[in-house]
């Protein structure tokens, strides 16, 4: 069973990483709103529902350091590389030469930490670390790109 749960969580990692890049990628064509940089941290935000599961949860200095290494850590480099351009009435988000990197290199730390950390704790705690993680890194990084996003619509 924890095999599977590994090879599962592994699969789902690599397709959500895949699909990040991918929206990413042709988000750049379209113009952009306060309401699509804001939503996926609003989205994602339901996933703090795992913890109702009593086999998810963790202490919370766990969580304290798991956010924190996701926001300082993670969550620099994307917001380095994310930026805007004004074209009329329209923002466009840019599309960063090294963005692609950086997210694959991201992955990449991710996928090592996530195999050492199960090594100590259960598959489900494992999980609920790097959701906060990824949480982490989502949240300082969506509210750099809105700042970001409403001084360039006022200006």
């Amino acid at each position: 069973m924890g095999s599977n749960l590994h090879a599962i969580s592994l699969f789902g990692t690599l397709g959500m990483a895949l699909l990040v890049i991918a929206i990413r990628m042709k988000a750049s064509k379209r113009p952009i709103n306060a309401m699509k940089i804001l939503m996926p941290p609003i989205g994602m935000s339901t996933g703090f529902l795992m913890f109702v599961a009593p086999l998810t949860r963790i202490p919370v200095t766990w969580g304290l350091i798991a956010f924190a290494v996701g926001a300082v850590v993670f969550a620099y480099p994307l917001i380095r590389t994310s930026g805007f351009s004004k074209q009329g009435d329209h923002v466009y988000l840019h599309r960063s030469k090294a963005f692609l990197i950086i997210l694959v290199v991201l992955l990449a730390i991710r996928l090592f930490l996530h195999s050492y950390v199960e090594e100590y704790v259960t598959v489900y705690q494992t999980a609920s670390v790097f959701f906060i993680l990824a949480f982490g890194m989502l949240l300082p990084w969506r509210v750099a790109m809105y700042v970001q996003y409403r001084k360039l619509m006022n200006s």
